[in-house]
């Protein structure tokens, strides 16, 4: 068959570009044909598809900002180049992953229009929220904008200002249920709990296929899988990933946690967990992540946002680390409790420290639950329950 993967950027900048990319090698193993289409940016991998991407955009002032402003409701830039790859490259499906703003969904309605198979894996919750993540303000959780696109004018949700946010309505009211429903053949969630939601928000069920994220394998197998004493945070330095939580969890224990990552929180992360026993690593690049979380007791994700299937889950599991994750959107289907990890409440800080102290007494086979993670999360079941929907 022959593919074509759309997705915003073409680099390891999220859980969205590594599922593209993973796949991308995936398809062509299994002697798949497959082009990219991205935004034109400096971190994006090599390709020879790279000459029908459309031009970076950025929303702040200065030459560009017409055609940025243009972008999210579908842009003659990228109508022109999307064409002339579907001219070109002739797929038999359109696979989408994040396409809004930078692309917009009128390559979906291009591809539809050409009565080519459209496929759309959702990585968080656009269609439903104009911010993306059901976080008012970025940091209340809000199912508003389900039934009232209006609110995200009325709380500022987008970046708290009056034009970000109308830019993000307008989007929204473009785009609506209706039309995506009618360019899109099916809608995959990587988990449960996002199918659920998508389903409250009146997207048809019959359009709708739940298929847990993927992996490579391969690079999560280890020759030991013997434990150091410390558990481990491994993600974006940001509100919505629990951190703060995590650090008034742990300050006033005597178990060592090494915070692997940056973000916007980093200096006042360091300055609160001054005295504790707390280490920054910094951002590492996936043989630091495995050293570090392979040999970590557990891993905490501590999110406070509705997590969708979060690799960082995954990746742990498959190293042999079990995870006490927040019992918030995705992360419960992926933990079953005392087995391969625990869960707490998110946002409740002594809920966290009490199941912090007792997963450092949990009894786990290390091996074994790598092992059985693996097979869960391998390429080849994700392989095979993907190519049933391309080929319906």
């Amino acid at each position: 068959m022959r593919i074509l993967l759309c997705n915003k950027f073409y680099y390891s900048r999220g859980g969205d570009c590594v599922y593209t990319i993973n796949l991308e090698t995936l398809l062509k193993q299994k002697g798949h044909e497959v082009a990219i289409f991205a935004m034109q940016y400096p971190e994006n991998l090599k390709t020879p598809w790279e000459k029908y991407f459309p031009v970076q955009i950025c929303f702040s002032l200065g030459l560009g900002i017409i055609e940025a402003l243009r972008r999210p409701l579908g842009s003659a830039e990228v109508r022109k180049k999307f064409n002339s790859l579907l001219n070109d490259f002739k797929p038999d499906v359109v696979h989408l992953n994040n396409i809004h703003t930078q692309l917009s969904p009128v390559i979906a309605r291009l591809a539809h229009e050409r009565g080519i198979k459209v496929i759309w894996t959702l990585h968080d919750y656009k269609l439903l929220c104009p911010r993306y993540d059901c976080l008012r303000n970025g940091n209340k959780v809000c199912e508003e904008c389900f039934a009232d696109k209006h609110k995200v004018l009325e709380y500022k949700c987008m970046k708290n200002s009056n034009l970000a946010s109308m830019l993000a309505y307008k989007e929204a009211m473009k785009w609506s249920r209706e039309k995506l429903e009618g360019y899109t053949d099916a809608f995959i969630c990587p988990s449960q709990f996002m199918y659920n939601k998508m389903a409250q928000g009146g997207f048809d069920r019959k359009k709708m296929y739940s298929l847990c994220n993927f992996i490579d394998i391969e690079r999560t197998k280890r020759d030991s899988y013997d434990k150091e004493d410390y558990y481990c945070f491994i993600g974006r330095l940001s509100f919505e990933k629990g951190i703060e939580t995590l650090i008034e969890a742990a300050r006033p224990l005597p178990y060592h946690l090494k915070i692997i990552g940056s973000g916007p929180l980093t200096d006042i992360l360091k300055e609160k967990a001054k005295g504790a026993n707390i280490e920054f690593t910094g951002y590492k690049e996936w043989p630091g992540i495995k050293e570090i979380v392979g040999k970590a007791r557990f891993s905490v994700v501590p999110s406070e946002w509705y997590e969708n299937n979060p690799l960082s889950v995954i990746e742990a599991q498959c190293l042999g680390t079990p995870v006490l994750g927040a019992n918030i959107g995705g992360i419960p289907e992926l933990i079953k409790e005392g087995v391969n990890g625990m869960c707490f409440e998110s946002r409740n800080i002594m809920d966290l420290k009490n199941k912090i102290e007792k997963m450092f007494i949990l009894n786990v086979d290390y091996k074994q639950l790598a092992k059985s993670s693996q097979i869960r999360y391998s390429s080849e079941k994700h392989y095979n329950e993907l190519l049933e929907l391309y080929q319906q």
